[in-house]
């Protein structure tokens, strides 16, 4: 901005006398009303209730008076600010005022009573009152004026009028306060529906804020005149003005709505449900003299098996094909199956596995399907194997910490999914080093202590819907002799040492199904479950004991967290612009950047928050303590960072198999076939970052609530580096991705 431009923004104050006279007289009659109630109620209007309306108040100020307002017809950016106070910020904050009853009672008794009580009783205005803050209407409203008031007809007229101007914000502020109205439920307001339908409603209100948003975002031309042709008061071009104003509107917009679902979320799932009354206890029936037969009946248990290695084949048939056409076939990534399988639609469909079922890939592993052949064989030749013990010095996630980092530095550095034959042989190195580990340790060492994709899988299923779990837990109390870890003369146990009357969650689990086929009592099965009830869960865990004991855990999450955004941040634009920049080779920008994003930030930025967190909780731990224990809670926004990025390419590749498979087939492959990716990616991709955001916020309360006196306080700075990775990745999300694995350049 010129210095022009920047002394007129000090001078640009715009005193209204009815705005200035409005606000001030609310003020006055809002405090007298509150002092009032002190005396009577202080325990429904305390001192935050002043605070939030005077607050929304000094918003409303800020928005019609301040610069902002003189400033909206040459910026649009500065527009969408101004719109964001009027509709995002001050509403909110005047209802959790509750201003009924202390505006009220601020007027003078005689005016209140005589002349506004008959009116605020009159029947007609209660219909109306009840009619305009119906959720249904309410929100119509909302979304219809935000949408309308957006047309470049009504737009330009509101910007060339100062009375359309008025009314524009007049409406934005009047369909604001009803929309938030049925989300605060300022008293003595009551709700409509159940608490937990605000939950759609804010997130359908912002589906259609991030449509808007994309929509200013990524238009390649100037919406509104005026804009075009207004003098430059900044740097920016009217087009990057624009996107500026969309990227301000779907941030701050989303954040808005995503955070009173955050907290209703909380509120639902924290109510105490009071336990169910026993069941009365029947009479036991006289035994019959002949046994009924039970009728057969379809068990999942029975069938699970069978899916397993029907599953475990499939995934080996293609890995084969994979590694054949990877050495033999063409060496480009998009005519390659190497090249599109793997990278590609194995990696988004196993993650995409993990959010609607679990584990899914350990559960097909064709790298275990091949290691206990190669046992199988070796005990046939009566040759010794699975005789040692895995060293105690490796019995920890710190070496697949290490294997993961050196996977997301080589993938980047050497371009790994663009090289055919490397990927070849980095599928045939993983079933060698599967089944050389687990022929000669004990148990799934490999699995456990080593496997990346499985750690990978391991943090990610924390969040997924079921888990393998005990059915009836009497019925583990009577038993003595623990086959499901133990095994038996049929079937073999759990080789990851997961006793399942312990079991909580999915950490170390590879739904193998071994506890599942060997426990007698049919009492181990695959069970629905709470998405991340384990990240909050202080007691300890089997096999893994609690979080907070366990630093390499922790760091196994935030590599796989900051991985997320780093990964996908490699692949836009701004950043690979970095590296000519600075004078830098593709290695060692690479090397610089995940140096700095997978180890330094991290390390910076959590024990930084720990080391705010520690002061207010209970019992104060060492710091690593206090950092493990709320780093797990991290795991689902990776989660959905990992799922956006995924599905990306899964949008934009979906349809490379098939002249890939067309020419493995001998046919002429048409690589012409479109994407079928549609506009809805983007929206999708939000939601799914959206869900993992606001699943941490959670699992970081309820941490806090577990551990602290001050809940908010506790988790404030772990809150605070969850909504800035969040923001990070909307704006890598906003940004144009290089195509990978298509022939798209």
């Amino acid at each position: 901005m010129n210095a022009d431009a920047a002394s007129a923004a000090f001078l640009s104050w715009r005193f209204e006398p009815f705005v200035l006279v409005g606000l001030a007289l609310s003020a006055i009659l809002y405090v007298r009303g509150w002092l009032r109630l002190q005396r009577t109620a202080p325990h429904r209007f305390p001192a935050w209730r002043l605070q939030c309306f005077l607050a929304g108040l000094a918003t409303l100020f800020l928005a019609l008076a301040s610069p902002l307002d003189a400033f909206a017809s040459f910026l649009l950016s500065v527009h969408m600010v101004q719109h964001l106070l009027l509709t995002m910020v001050a509403p909110p904050l005047l209802l959790l005022g509750a201003p009924y009853l202390p505006i009220l009672l601020g007027l003078p008794r005689r005016f209140a009573s005589e002349a506004l009580g008959p009116f605020l009783k009159w029947p007609a205005l209660k219909a109306l009152g009840g009619f305009l803050t119906h959720p249904v209407v309410a929100w119509s409203l909302f979304c219809l004026s935000n949408v309308a008031w957006h047309f470049p007809a009504f737009y330009e007229l509101a910007l060339r009028s100062p009375f359309w101007h008025r009314v524009e914000h007049a409406c934005f502020l009047g369909t604001a306060l009803l929309f938030w109205w049925n989300v605060v439920l300022p008293f003595p307001a009551r709700a409509r529906f159940p608490r937990w339908t605000v939950i759609p409603y804010l997130l359908l209100a912002d589906f259609q804020n991030t449509a808007l948003a994309a929509f200013f975002s990524f238009y390649d031309r100037v919406i509104y005149p005026t804009y075009a042709t207004a003098p430059r008061v900044s740097g920016l071009s009217a087009l990057a003005d624009q996107s500026a104003a969309g990227a301000i509107m779907w941030v701050p917009g989303s954040i808005a709505f995503l955070f009173p679902c955050g907290l209703i979320a909380v509120e639902f799932l924290s109510r105490k449900k009071s336990a169910p009354a026993p069941p009365p206890r029947r009479p036991t029936p006289p035994p019959a003299t002949v046994p009924a037969s039970p009728a057969p009946r379809f068990s999942l248990n029975r069938a699970l098996p069978t899916l397993r290695l029907t599953l475990q084949l499939l995934l080996l048939a293609l890995a084969t094909l994979v590694i054949w056409d990877g050495l033999t076939g063409p060496q480009v990534s998009a005519m390659n199956a190497a090249g599109v399988l793997p990278w590609t639609h194995w990696r988004a469909l196993s993650v995409l596995a993990l959010l609607f079922v679990g584990n899914l890939f350990c559960f097909g592993c064709p790298f275990m399907l091949v290691r206990d052949t190669a046992r199988r064989v070796l005990t046939l030749l009566r040759l010794p194997h699975a005789r040692l013990g895995w060293p105690l010095a490796l019995r920890n996630k710190w070496l697949p910490v290490a294997l993961i980092v050196t996977y997301l530095w080589a993938y980047e550095s050497f371009s790994l999914w663009d090289r055919p034959a490397a990927t070849a042989l980095i599928i045939l190195a993983y079933f060698l080093g599967a089944v050389l580990v687990d022929v000669t340790f004990k148990g799934a060492s490999f699995c456990k202590y080593v496997c990346p994709i499985g750690q990978f899988h391991f943090v990610q299923s924390l969040a997924s819907p079921a888990e393998i779990r005990i059915r009836e837990p009497d019925v583990c109390r009577t038993c003595r002799t623990f086959d499901c870890i133990k095994g038996n003369a049929t079937h073999r146990g759990c080789e990851l040492q997961l006793f399942q009357p312990k079991k909580s969650g999915n950490m170390d689990c590879t739904f193998c199904l071994d506890c599942v086929t060997a426990c007698p009592q049919d009492n181990v099965a695959l069970q629905p479950a709470i998405p991340g009830h384990d990240l909050w869960n202080p007691a300890p865990h089997s096999s893994v004991g609690r979080w907070e004991s366990r630093p390499d855990l922790a760091a196994l999450v935030l590599v796989l967290t900051f991985g997320a955004f780093a990964n996908a941040a490699g692949m836009i634009a701004p950043v690979q612009a970095l590296a000519p920049a600075l004078g830098l080779s593709h290695l060692a920008f690479t090397t610089l950047f995940l140096a700095l994003t997978l180890l330094l930030l991290p390390l910076l930025t959590t024990f930084g928050a720990a080391a705010l967190t520690r002061p207010h909780e209970r019992h104060p731990a060492p710091l690593p303590r206090t950092l493990s224990a709320y780093a797990i809670a991290l795991a689902p926004l990776g989660f959905g960072m990992w799922l956006a990025h995924f599905v990306f390419h899964l949008g934009t590749a979906s349809h490379t198999p098939i002249p890939v498979f067309q020419r493995l087939l001998g046919l002429t492959p048409d690589w012409t076939i479109a994407s079928w990716a549609s506009p809805a990616l983007v929206a999708l991709e939000i939601l799914l970052l959206d869900a993992g955001f606001l699943a941490t916020l959670y699992a970081l309360w309820r941490i806090a609530k577990n551990r602290a006196h001050h809940p908010g306080r506790a988790a404030l700075p772990w809150l605070l580096l969850a909504t800035a990775l969040y923001a990070f990745g909307i704006w890598i999300i906003f940004q144009p991705m290089q195509m990978r694995g298509t022939l798209t350049p």
